[in-house]
């Protein structure tokens, strides 16, 4: 019963403290916290560099390497997060932007989906519970958002 109180409050908190206006999760104008999107479908998110980034759509994204930004630029829409990078889980329980841990991922048809994981949090176990239904919930939020 706690949990079913405390995540609500958390995710409303952050996102009272940290209200997003863009549709990209950024910050300082670079996507995914600095991230590699290519890297997560190799099952493990690293840092990407300056030296290998991409502007896409007014956005900085980094790469580990040129091989990953040169996949990138090749098929941008396969390896972007789904909700521009928010979490996926507030997005589909409460229609929200919330910040996320860009190490807590989970790929699923192809699809990348990023969530929030702090203090003591992680939403993206209370996504797994009914994934099915909160990814349809979670599209219908996100259109939302691109309609403004």
């Amino acid at each position: 019963m706690k949990t079913q109180f405390f995540i609500p409050f958390l995710l409303l908190i952050n996102s009272i403290l940290f209200s997003q206006t863009s549709n990209i999760n950024k910050e300082n104008g670079v996507a995914n916290y600095g991230y590699d999107v290519v890297s997560y479908f190799s099952g493990k998110p690293q840092p990407g560099s300056a030296n290998n980034a991409v502007k896409y759509q007014g956005t900085n994204y980094y790469f580990v390497s040129p091989e990953n930004k040169a996949k990138f630029q090749k098929e941008p829409g396969k390896y972007l997060p789904q909700y521009g990078g928010y979490c996926a889980f507030a997005m589909g329980d409460y229609g929200k932007k919330v910040d996320v841990n860009p190490k807590t991922f989970k790929i699923t048809d192809g699809k990348l989906y990023l969530f929030y994981n702090k203090l003591l949090t992680n939403t993206l176990t209370s996504w797994i519970k009914d994934e099915k239904n909160l990814t349809i919930k979670a599209d219908k939020n996100w259109q939302k958002f691109n309609t403004k």
